[in-house]
């Protein structure tokens, strides 16, 4: 487990679980998957404009300026304590900071030198060692976290992964190999990641165990050796999805996932009939949950593998739960440790507290990689191409339009399964076109005869729908 936290690291962690649920959608839809970066850079700024006004007000009120800056260190420690994961320890950098910046504070603000030209050369010089010190004290916590990150990175390597009782294969045809399309399996680096998470956790397979508790007939306990060695392993290749996933975005990816069925740990415990929700809990508190029979009518995973290798930390090492045709935000918990079985009316999970709808079956979309929007386009015949997805439903038609001109049927690629996306290309022949401005539009129907619908919804309450459409110049 983590036991120290950056003082910045803390505090943006306690704003992300109080901002309001549109304040985070708006940084999702601004930032993408850079919205961590963007809160960090902002409280850094906001810590440089409140350093700033303190050195100002120590000029005239120099005690309340050394309280201001011992609030800071305070302030840190009380949201590094206050995260559920960690111990008292992880107060420890918020505290060595407060004691430092008061110290320092302190110093700075001494009488000055008694000679004509002392205080320059004292607030020269001073500056100077204080510009030193924080430099060394930075470039020590960094090297000291990448040391220890780069340690825990060499164990999760090293950990081997057992073999599946039916490894995925990705045939060669699978993959259009068109440029800039999106190719069918996504690498692990190339993988989003949205969570509730400002810092990467650094955590330990050893020792590590996950708990199945609630309305069950018997509560019980595995290691993750025991749960590899007593339940079957199995791989499977499932795309997963972001309900913050906007018309045309990327918050989504294909892996193929190796792990055990959640139904086969359930019913070890046995489940009790008056459960309706299983509620996934991370090793910080952070929860998911959905409807029980999503366990147990497709192959709802635990996973410790992802595309060959063990999960990597950001993405849930060393173990998550992956559920084909349900958003992450009620399935997919990183760094699991517990399944509790409940009811929908005993427990709201993490995102339903913050009012987003319970159940969350992924929506049928499709989307246009190729040509992307204004890209200028030579007559001729153009691929235009994408992917398409319909969890548990499977895919069965793309179609795409120009101008708002009659619908094209699309060439689907390859269907792997009915929980992963699938490609589409359609040839589109732009000669004989006026040059300028075209508009390209597409449109999926899954295997139920569904259509998605035209209606442009956001991604809150429950995920968002509309055609994409891209602007190209001919």
């Amino acid at each position: 487990m983590r036991d120290w936290l950056s003082p910045v690291v803390a505090i943006g962690d306690r704003v992300v679980d109080a901002v309001p649920q549109p304040v985070k959608q708006f940084a999702i839809d601004v930032f993408g998957t850079a919205d961590k970066i963007a809160l960090l850079a902002g409280i850094v700024a906001f810590l440089v404009l409140f350093a700033a006004g303190i050195g100002v007000l120590a000029r005239t009120r120099r005690t309340a300026a050394l309280v201001l800056t011992a609030s800071f260190g305070a302030i840190g420690a009380a949201a590094a304590i206050a995260d559920p994961s960690l111990g008292v320890a992880a107060a420890i950098p918020s505290v060595v900071a407060g004691v430092v910046a008061v110290a320092v504070l302190s110093w700075l603000t001494r009488a000055p030198e008694p000679t004509p030209d002392g205080t320059r050369r004292t607030v020269l010089r001073d500056l100077g060692l204080v510009a030193v010190g924080a430099a060394v004290v930075g470039g020590g916590g960094r090297l000291f976290a990448g040391f220890r990150s780069s340690q825990l990175e060499a164990a999760r390597e090293s950990t081997g992964l057992p073999r599946p009782v039916d490894p995925v294969t990705i045939p060669a045809g699978q993959d259009l190999g068109i440029d800039g399309l999106t190719p069918f399996q996504t690498p692990n680096s190339d993988f989003y990641r949205i969570d509730t998470r400002l810092d990467t956790p650094q955590l330990q397979r050893e020792g590590w165990t996950l708990r199945v508790t609630g309305l069950v007939d018997e509560e019980l306990e595995f290691t993750l050796d025991e749960l590899e060695e007593r339940f079957e392993v199995i791989e499977r290749a499932i795309t997963l999805t972001c309900v913050s996933n906007e018309v045309g975005g990327n918050l989504a990816g294909n892996a193929v996932w190796r792990g055990v069925r959640v139904a086969d740990v359930l019913e070890a415990a046995g489940v009790d009939a008056s459960a309706t929700q299983v509620v996934g809990r991370a090793f910080d508190d952070f929860t998911v949950g959905y409807p029980v029979e999503a366990a147990f009518d497709r192959d709802a995973m635990l996973v410790v593998g992802m595309n060959g290798e063990p999960l990597p930390a950001a993405h849930g090492f060393p173990l998550r739960m992956v559920v084909p045709g349900l958003y992450g935000y009620v399935s997919a918990t990183k760094w699991l440790t517990e399944l509790e079985l409940t009811t929908f009316e005993a427990f709201d999970q993490y995102w339903v507290e913050r009012d987003w709808e319970p159940r969350a079956p992924i929506k049928t979309f499709s989307r246009i990689d190729t040509p992307s929007s204004l890209q200028r386009i030579e007559g001729g015949t153009v691929a235009v191409a994408g992917v398409a997805w319909a969890q548990t439903r499977g895919i069965t038609r793309v179609e795409v339009s120009i101008d708002g001109g009659p619908w094209q049927e699309a060439e689907l690629g390859p269907e792997f399964n009915d929980v992963t996306w699938r490609q589409w290309v359609y040839r589109w022949d732009t000669a004989g076109l006026e040059t300028g401005r075209h508009e390209v539009r597409c449109r999926a129907t899954d295997a139920t005869g569904e259509t998605q619908t035209e209606e442009r919804q956001p991604p809150f309450p429950d995920g968002a729908t509309g055609w994409h459409s891209v602007v190209v110049l001919v």
